[in-house]
């Protein structure tokens, strides 16, 4: 018995599966020692990389700001920590797939930093490749320790 191997689904395909999302809930018990009471909002991928898109040249924005809006935009207390984070990073690797074949204007998914204003490894190119595109936008990266950090990211955040 011969099974073809199942194909690999694209980043572009990750990205817009909704799989029932967005979606509100109750923070159980179990969470509510980390994220405290209320809801919490699953975003779909597609809404992060919405989001994602709107920061213009020499302007970042940060995963907690993402996760307020969302939040925000569906009355809920927070914006899931984890898949809002996930959903990024698939969202930095579809504009990634996306560029490759030829498309213009794709998410500029390096203007996303983690809290504090550390930069996400994950993202294409690692490190490197994100500090060179944010150095070519204006902004200086250093590192402490094993983190990458955009200096006074601060003041080059959009609005909330």
């Amino acid at each position: 018995m011969n099974k073809e191997p199942k194909a690999q689904k694209s980043w572009q395909e990750k990205l817009y599966k909704e799989q029932g999302l967005p979606k509100v809930e109750v923070i159980t018990d179990k969470m509510s020692h980390r994220w405290g009471t209320g809801t919490v909002v699953v975003p779909a991928p597609r809404e992060v990389d919405e989001i994602m898109k709107t920061v213009l040249y020499g302007k970042l924005i940060t995963i907690d700001i993402i996760r307020s809006r969302l939040a925000k935009k569906h009355g809920a207390t927070i914006g899931c920590p984890l898949t809002t984070g996930i959903f990024a990073w698939v969202a930095a690797h579809a504009a990634g797939e996306a560029a490759a074949a030829g498309v213009q204007n794709t998410t500029p998914y390096w203007r996303t930093l983690k809290s504090r204003g550390v930069m996400n490894e994950k993202y294409l190119g690692g490190v490197e490749g994100q500090k060179k595109l944010l150095e070519a936008e204006g902004h200086k990266v250093v590192q402490k320790g094993k983190k990458h950090i955009v200096v006074d990211f601060e003041e080059h955040l959009i609005d909330d």
